[in-house]
């Protein structure tokens, strides 16, 4: 059979069409973003979408500590605020939990940070509505967002911020989540099991004994009296005053369209999920890049021993004077060269072999084939970053998630936890050396990278992708259920279990009546018939 090639100059343009056709049209994004590492992680998001043609504005206030007002990839909303959520505020809670981590707390003195801590966050959601009214308030920053047709907003849920201004805009919501006001975001929009499902905050994995599952569900009611009776009002009374009093802010909370989840089931204990829960997690991680010079001649200088890193993430720049000695005097015992994120004033035992440094370009360090373990707090960033590059974890925990991200790590085999309550320099030395000297460690984080690493779309072009996906569409009802508008009574069937217990309880009583009347009848009978 002959084959024939038809020429035509229009079969040349055809891919041209194609391509041109394939391209996603820019859209206007605004982001209300949160501080610290949340920025980092959502700054990530925002120079993807800059670089894939979005126009992206973000929010922020006058009080903002991480997020720049000028940058090439946005442009910025200042908001006037009489006060915000402060780097101060952050720093005082790690200490204080940081020596009751260490025992140097009394009972009183727990019970007191316990409640300081309730009274903490409840001024701090208390700030966060402010904010919303002083928003809602400025007509002509109101109107402002109105004329900008923005396509979507993305948010982190962690603040009710974003979630008010899309409803109040009207438009479509993205998450870039992985908590809410209180707890995990999954608790909010999938069914979760308390029995294999661990409460952040509970340090369990998902194989829990009936003690830790009792403790599991009281953690669980704990969460939710806090948060129903001393968080959600706030936003509540906001939610009354803009969307009338037949709005449920939680319902407002739970509508969003996609969530984009900064986790996955390689990190994360394998849970129930819905469809329009896209899972990004290590969507920040890439391959590492050359060390800067100075930084390469330090790591090259190692030899064959390699070197360590330790960074306790963007909040955490020093410990504890004594702390610091201990790490420092352990470190000097090392054959290994120590690259340390600290800047704090520099510890007396501190070892020739140890490079303090203000900041590090930890992915890069981490990809690089002479380090050979990552002394790290256990943030989300860091664990996934490790994971990624195959790094075995030494986790030195302090506050919020970090327990619970290294304690998926530890059941993985990829990492060992420290307590401060028993920290001194030698067992830090004697843990770094099992870290660095059982091969398991690197070998189980290694098949986790390759299990991470080996998937069809990687994490930032998958969140990217259904980010324009609810651009294109105007939102995604379709992969949204209905459930969150069910009350809680109708979506665990609660009244569907009481009416058919009370026919079986009717039915049990018309049967029991029924018998005790033929028997009287009966007896009846039989004594008529005596007499």
């Amino acid at each position: 059979m002959k084959m024939f090639l038809i020429q035509s100059p229009f079969l040349a343009v055809i891919p041209f069409l194609g391509l041109v056709l394939t391209v996603c049209h820019g859209g206007n994004v605004l982001v209300y973003p949160i501080e610290g590492s949340h920025w980092i992680n959502m700054n990530i998001l925002v120079e993807a979408l800059h670089a894939r043609g979005h126009n992206v504005t973000i929010m922020r206030t006058d009080k903002s500590w991480y997020i720049k007002e000028k940058s090439p990839h946005y442009r910025s909303i200042t908001v006037s605020v009489e006060e915000a959520p402060d780097e101060q505020f952050i720093n005082g809670m790690i200490r204080k939990v940081i020596d009751i981590q260490r025992g140097k707390s009394s009972v009183v003195n727990f019970v007191n940070f316990q409640f300081g801590m309730i009274g903490q966050m409840t001024r701090f959601h208390r700030i966060l509505c402010k904010i919303v009214v002083t928003i809602f308030e400025d007509s002509k920053l109101v109107q402002s967002l109105l004329e900008s047709q923005y396509d979507l907003v993305l948010t982190d849920p962690c603040w009710g911020v974003g979630t008010f201004l899309a409803h109040y805009l009207h438009l479509p919501l993205v998450y870039n989540v992985r908590w809410l006001l209180i707890g995990e975001g999954h608790f909010a929009i999938a069914p979760s099991p308390l029995s294999y499902i661990p409460l952040t905050g509970s340090g369990f994995s998902d194989k829990m004994t009936f003690t830790e599952r009792f403790r599991n569900v009281l953690i669980f009611g704990l969460g939710l009296f806090y948060e129903k009776f001393l968080v959600m009002p706030f936003y509540q009374d906001v939610a009354n005053q803009y969307f009338g009093q037949d709005v449920d802010f939680y319902m407002l909370m739970q509508a969003a369209d996609i969530w984009l989840m900064r986790t996955d089931f390689v990190f994360d204990f394998p849970r129930p999920t819905m469809p329009n829960v896209v899972y990004m997690g290590g969507f920040q991680c890439k391959p590492s890049k050359p060390l800067p010079q100075d930084l390469e001649d330090f790591v090259q200088s190692s030899g064959e021993h390699g070197v360590i890193i330790m960074s306790l993430g963007a909040f955490v720049g020093e410990l504890p004077r004594d702390l610091t000695e201990e790490v420092a005097a352990a470190f000097s015992q090392l054959p290994q060269k120590i690259i340390w994120r600290y800047t704090g004033e520099r510890p007396a035992t501190l070892g020739n072999n140890t490079l303090l440094v203000d900041w590090m370009p930890q992915n890069d360090l981490l990809g690089h084939p002479k380090t050979r373990a990552f002394v790290a707090h256990g943030g989300t960033n860091g664990v996934q970053e490790a994971i990624y590059h195959g790094m075995p974890v030494l986790g030195i925990p302090l506050f919020f998630d970090q327990y619970d991200n290294l304690r998926r790590l530890k059941e993985k085999g990829g990492a060992k936890i420290l307590d401060l309550g028993t920290f001194d320099r030698s067992v830090f030395l004697q843990a770094i050396q099992e870290v660095l000297h059982d091969p398991s460690y690197r070998m189980n984080m290694q098949m986790l990278s390759r299990l991470h690493q080996d998937q069809p779309m990687k994490p930032l072009d998958r969140a990217i992708f259904w980010v324009e996906y609810v651009m294109r569409h105007k939102g995604a009802a379709h992969l949204r259920t209905e459930s969150y508008k069910m009350p809680w009574y109708s979506y665990h069937s609660v009244d569907v279990i009481a009416v058919l217990l009370a026919a079986v309880l009717l039915i049990l009583f018309i049967t029991v009546a029924g018998i005790k009347f033929l028997c009287f009848r009966v007896c009846f009978k039989q004594k008529l018939k005596h007499d």
